[in-house]
């Protein structure tokens, strides 16, 4: 391979030769057999047993792309056995994350015995207490951090479960309940090697994972890498009914080349947006049907959900931002910002935002309303995100007399607080932030992994690149240094608003296009060296009626001849 390929491999900590193999090739046998993780063969038995006996059983999944992803494929796996179970997924502005008492009461009522959950319940305590007096018999499949106390369920299935010895703890939950349905699908075929139909099923179910992988941010090594990799070329040659309607809706080619960036920005939104304004149960339905006019429905209903998304997003921000200049928050370790006209579904993706903005802990709290019904009326429900380096979770944990529950892990997490401890708990989180980094928000960091000239980014260059894929956490896409170069004739402003700038570069007699987005209002600090510059890009295949170029995507430049590192 090609040095600079060799350079990305060892930047990314493969320094021998089969390290570097295992990476590239992915095998789908580099798969741990389900039976190693904690749990899972007790739970295989339990749920095996309870459908021979003809008992109700019930999926309880959460509402993010993760649980509904891996709702799907148990529902799946479990009619497949001949069962018909109920699902049950919360809502998560009346409801919040997680279990809760009220709905498993309402399980139990249902006629359920047996309740399996997704992507939840590890931090489930007083939730398993009601579940146990229930007669509720709980198996608990997640892959958050868990309290100093574990939840008295039947059965725990976990990648990190103390006492465990799983060669990989970076599953996300959907690819949990891919192992407990992989271990399923063993026991029906008596044995390791599953039969035909539950093949099938597992290679779908492997595309189903995928998309949890990926949305949930979990590292794209090891084993996820592996899941990624095969579930989004399933994913392209045979998608379930819905899982096309979904694509389509989202612009993506029936049998296109697909990308963990492809899900992470085009099919992941669609799925949350249910979740986020309504009821994400609604995506489990398309993910399991296999009517084309009920998925058509469903996939353009979620499109007109996530349009309503980004309008509230947009604005949501806006006024984040205005709060943060108006209060002064712009100089507080961490920000806590609270009002009652936000919208509890879209208030995680702008701490996102503020986070990366303003590099610090972001959280956002929406107010409860005067009207607000259920067992949470008159809470603040609170969803934070992190920077790198801060354990959210732990942060909140060191809050946890000021808040009335929360959970999650060390780059997202969520709360709910009485609105009178509000600034208390500001006060006290920003204490915990300024002590862990007493010298204030560091500066934004671009971590460039090899210096190239303009002609070493070609068309084999990218096909090796491409075996790097998939690029997500813990495996981000390569960006190259490129110095000396000179903007060829005049940039210019273009996307809507005008907010991004197009421009061409040149070395060497070869010119390449590049584009840096949001970056418009850098146009005279682009050419305030003659137009000498360097730039820091990822090169990509841009194709148009029929021609194929590289383009480079700019993330930061510096005027003049040489880079200025730190």
């Amino acid at each position: 391979m090609s040095p600079i390929t060799a350079q990305l491999l060892l930047n990314r900590g493969l320094t021998a030769s089969q390290d570097a193999r295992r990476f590239l090739d992915s095998p789908l046998s580099g798969l741990h057999a389900p039976e190693l993780l904690p749990g899972v063969s007790e739970a295989a038995d339990r749920i095996g047993d309870a459908v021979r006996q003809g008992r109700r059983l019930c999926v309880y999944g959460d509402y993010d792309v993760d649980g509904v992803s891996g709702a799907a494929v148990l529902i799946q796996c479990l009619r497949l056995l001949g069962a018909e179970p109920d699902l049950y997924v919360p809502r998560r502005l009346d409801e919040g994350y997680g279990l809760n008492c009220d709905a498993l009461r309402q399980i139990a009522a249902d006629g359920a015995s047996l309740v399996v959950t997704v992507d939840c319940g590890i931090a489930s305590i007083k939730e398993a207490e009601e579940a146990k007096r229930l007669g509720l018999e709980l198996i608990i499949t997640d892959h958050h951090e868990f309290k100093e106390m574990l939840p008295d369920a039947a059965v725990l299935v976990h990648p990190r479960l103390p006492g465990g010895s799983y060669p990989f703890g970076g599953l996300s939950g959907s690819a949990v309940a891919l192992k407990l349905a992989w271990a399923l699908a063993q026991k029906a075929s008596g044995g390791p090697k599953v039969s035909p139909r539950f093949r099938d099923f597992l290679l779908d179910a492997v595309a189903l994972a995928s998309l949890g992988v990926v949305a949930d941010v979990v590292p794209l090594l090891d084993e996820n890498r592996i899941l990624v990799r095969y579930g989004l070329n399933r994913l392209r040659q045979a998608p379930s009914v819905g899982l096309k309607a979904l694509c389509e809706v989202a612009g993506i080619e029936d049998g296109a080349e697909l990308r963990a960036s492809d899900v992470a920005f085009k099919i992941a939104p669609r799925m949350n947006a249910a979740g986020r304004l309504g009821c994400a149960r609604l995506v489990v339905d398309l993910l399991t049907t296999t009517q084309r006019d009920k998925a058509v429905e469903i996939a353009r209903y979620l499109e007109l959900q996530n349009v309503q998304r980004q309008t509230l997003e947009r604005r949501m921000l806006i006024d984040a931002r205005k709060m943060i200049e108006e209060t002064g928050r712009q100089d507080d370790a961490a920000l806590v910002l609270a009002s009652a006209d936000w919208h509890g579904g879209v208030i995680g993706i702008i701490a996102g935002r503020l986070a990366e903005q303003y590099a610090r802990p972001a959280l956002m709290i929406k107010l409860p309303s005067p009207d607000a019904l259920g067992a949470h009326a008159g809470l603040a429900v609170g969803s934070g995100r992190s920077v790198a380096g801060f354990a959210l979770h732990e942060a909140l944990k060191a809050c946890d007399g000021l808040l009335v529950g929360h959970g999650g892990h060390p780059a997202a997490a969520g709360f709910r607080i009485l609105p009178e401890h509000i600034n208390a708990f500001r006060e006290r989180f920003c204490e915990i932030t300024a002590a862990w980094r007493p010298d204030g928000p560091a500066p934004a960091e671009l971590v460039l992994d090899a210096e190239a000239p303009l002609s070493a980014l070609t068309f084999g260059l990218l096909r090796d690149l491409d075996r790097l894929e998939p690029y997500g956490a813990a495996n981000r896409r390569p960006m190259f240094l490129l110095g000396g170069l000179q903007v060829h004739g005049t940039p210019r402003k273009v996307g809507g608003g005008e907010r991004h700038l197009s421009f061409r570069v040149s070395q060497s007699g070869l010119t390449m296009k590049a584009i840096a987005f949001g970056m418009a209002d850098r146009l005279e600090e682009l050419m305030s060296a003659d137009g000498a510059c360097c730039l820091a890009c990822t090169p990509k295949i841009n194709e148009w009626q029929g021609r194929r170029t590289i383009d480079l995507e700019v993330a930061d430049f510096q005027a003049g001849p040489q880079a200025r590192l730190t």
